[in-house]
């Protein structure tokens, strides 16, 4: 460790430049010991002594600050927009293997290719960003996403924050561009959701949304806050090396001081690699990271350019996916959940169980026919899984385990938050409960009201609206408009400035527009897409109102039932009076110009979404696109205006390049809609 400093003041420049030089080169040396070594030898406490003694030489002598040192990684001036990089050769997503079959029929396209004999390395295929990072005479010099493989958003700011990533290498190349997954850990994820649960802020659903979205904020501070690590895997262009094999590749970089995986294998045979990628299938879990499957890479580079690529993977690696995980498991008892619009749901509580990552005690058994179908009982042995590694699912019962003191499971006659009957309507599998003043249905209602997807009232969640509801301060959604920060001081958690903040995130809500009103009215069968529908086709919710159900049928995509149910609702009294309150309150309830043209920008066009988008989840490339008008189709047709391909789209792609169906990349869709 660096000597302790004389008095700063009586350095001379020179002195003072090489004492910053020594304790940046020590701070390095200590960074690659702890991040890529995993052997750190000294204590944070001492680690962050070593930074502080440089943050104060650098606060003297701001001219001697370099753009590689430790201190400049706490984020510049935030961006007003993401710039673009052309990436130098396509970034390829990886072909999917399924089973250990699809991994030798790999193994014979690349050997009957091959002009050598072929070994492989297999790595852990993170659940995580793809970036690409540049460097120049061992400096970092900028960074980028995947974007659509050819062209990705520049993140330089965003990347400089990484404490994982090395400003200055250990090896002086001339050049140096190197793939890698940026990601968060298991355990920094579920920190990162308590801290955000504790400031009443929406949670992230998962690692991979956590890594993406913080290494996508305009603010580079933001970024500097968050847990992010990376993990470099390919060289894809270098000046100074010559790289033969790619397990020399991987050992390059660490020697360079990039992180690299420790998890990698050479494998001599595909035999081989696919029992080291099957060994992984059990222990996934044991890694501090999320991972989706194992790679398999041809080791041997120079044998690359003779594979060769297909239009969107290359012939060298590919992806071994792993199977949804089974297990075992006990219910203990149903129970009834009753939800916004009266349905009951029965939940099976389980003994807790750990299943895909996570520890899973409840399941939904969604309906009494389900229950009866599978014959599912209290005190039953189930195989569970997580439905496409989400959600929790009950399979199957193992009745050869069952004692005989299992009990048979009955919906109730009555609904368990109100007491009132409930029925099952024509053509229905659910029970319903009958009450409009069921306070189950209530409380289902102002969380549905204030969701993101309706009014997005940010901040104010379930637990924040079921207190207000205790405290009988809500009631209705006109109730929300009436809040005042004197009535919330008075509440557990609750200070002035949460109070106010409350109060203006509902306040602000009052601008979201008449198709987001529409949906948070909570009219039965009345999803986004049709509330967006009827405000387009209405413009009004006072012509809505008037509608008979014959207009409503009129309209493409209203049936009979929602027809019959959105005049059910406005010919409700207590709905009258409730959207009089509304207009009352200063909602909008009308289209205005800008709206209207905005909406029907895409009319008549019809687009099918086809892989994963860099920037933008399926659901909110669909809601952009029906925003204006648009029709999304799940299937591709001669009909099919567009289709949007983004990473790894199959056969939707192919089938649009076989009907010469114009094909859009992210950035191009982007630029269609006008947000690009």
């Amino acid at each position: 460790m660096i000597e302790s400093l004389p008095k700063i003041a009586s350095l001379t420049q020179e002195e003072a430049r090489q004492k910053i030089e020594a304790l940046v080169q020590e701070i390095e040396e200590h960074n690659y010991r702890y991040y890529v070594l995993d052997n750190p030898t000294i204590d944070d406490a001492a680690y962050d002594q070593l930074l502080r003694e440089l943050q104060e030489l650098e606060k003297h002598y701001p001219d001697l600050i370099e753009p590689h040192s430790p201190t400049q990684r706490v984020g510049g001036k935030a961006l007003e927009a993401f710039g673009t990089v052309k990436h130098r050769h396509p970034l390829l997503s990886l072909a999917n293997a399924f089973t250990a079959q699809d991994l030798r029929d790999f193994d014979r396209r690349v050997r009957e290719r091959a002009s050598q004999p072929i070994t492989y390395v297999v790595e852990p295929k993170i659940d995580g960003l793809t970036v690409v990072l540049h460097y120049q005479k061992g400096l970092f010099v900028g960074g980028a996403t995947r974007g659509d493989g050819e062209t990705g958003e520049d993140i330089t700011e965003n990347l400089k924050t990484l404490r994982t990533l090395p400003l200055r290498l250990r090896e002086q190349w001339p050049a140096l561009e190197v793939r890698g997954e940026a990601f968060i850990s298991k355990e920094d994820f579920a920190q990162l959701n308590r801290e955000r649960e504790e400031k009443e802020e929406p949670l992230f659903a998962n690692p991979r949304n956590a890594a993406a979205g913080s290494l996508r904020q305009l603010d580079p501070k933001v970024t500097a806050q968050r847990p992010l690590r990376v993990y470099l895997y390919t060289i894809l262009h270098v000046e100074g090396p010559t790289v033969k094999e790619h397990k020399e590749a991987l050992k390059l970089l660490e020697k360079a001081g990039l992180p690299v995986n420790q998890e990698q294998k050479h494998c001599k045979t595909i035999e081989e690699a696919i029992a080291y990628c099957e060994s992984w299938i059990e222990k996934r879990h044991q890694l501090p990271y999320e991972i989706d499957g194992m790679v398999v890479k041809v080791n041997e580079v120079e044998e690359y350019e003779k594979l060769g690529v297909t239009a969107k993977s290359p012939r060298y690696a590919i992806a071994f996916k792993f199977p949804a995980e089974q297990v075992v498991t006990r219910i203990r008892n149903i129970v009834i959940g009753v939800g916004r619009t009266g349905v009951l749901t029965p939940t099976a509580e389980l003994e807790p169980v750990r299943v895909a990552g996570t520890t899973v005690s409840r399941a939904s058994l969604h309906n009494e026919d389900l229950i009866r179908e599978k014959d599912i009982r209290i005190g039953d042995y189930v195989l569970l899984q997580k439905a496409g590694d989400i959600i929790p699912e009950v399979l199957s019962v193992l009745k050869e385990k069952r004692k005989g003191d299992e009990k048979p499971f009955a919906m109730p006659e009555r609904c368990p938050e109100c007491g009132e009957p409930v029925s099952r309507l024509d053509g229905e599998v659910a029970l319903r409960c009958t009450s409009s003043a069921c306070p189950a249905q209530a409380i289902e209602g102002l969380i549905h009201f204030a969701s993101r997807d309706a009014m997005n009232m940010e901040g104010v969640g379930p637990a924040l609206l079921e207190q207000f509801w205790k405290a009988g301060l809500v009631k209705q959604p006109t109730d929300l408009y009436r809040l005042k920060t004197s009535e919330l001081r008075n509440l557990e958690r609750f200070g002035e400035k949460s109070a106010t903040k409350t109060v203006k995130a509902i306040e602000e809500s009052k601008s979201r527009g008449l198709p987001a009103l529409l949906f948070a009215l909570g009219i039965r069968h009345v999803g986004q897409k049709a509330a967006k529908t009827l405000a387009q086709h209405f413009g009004s919710i006072d012509g809505l109102m008037k509608a008979t159900e014959e207009e409503l049928q009129s309209i493409e995509e209203i049936g009979p039932k929602m027809a019959q149910s959105i005049r059910s609702y406005f010919s409700n009294q207590a709905n009258q009076q409730l959207i009089e309150e509304l207009k009352e309150l200063g909602l909008r309830l009308e289209m205005n110009q800008e709206e209207k043209r905005a909406e029907q920008s895409l009319q008549g066009l019809t687009f099918v979404l086809t892989g994963t988008l860099e920037t933008l989840s399926r659901k909110e490339a669909q809601t952009l696109l029906e925003e204006r008008g648009a029709k999304v189709s799940s299937s591709v047709s001669k009909k099919t205006s567009f289709v949007v391909a983004g990473a790894e789209a199959g056969s939707k792609l192919e089938k649009a390049q076989a009907l010469q169906v114009p094909v859009l990349t992210e950035k191009e869709f982007l630029q269609r809609i006008g947000l690009s």
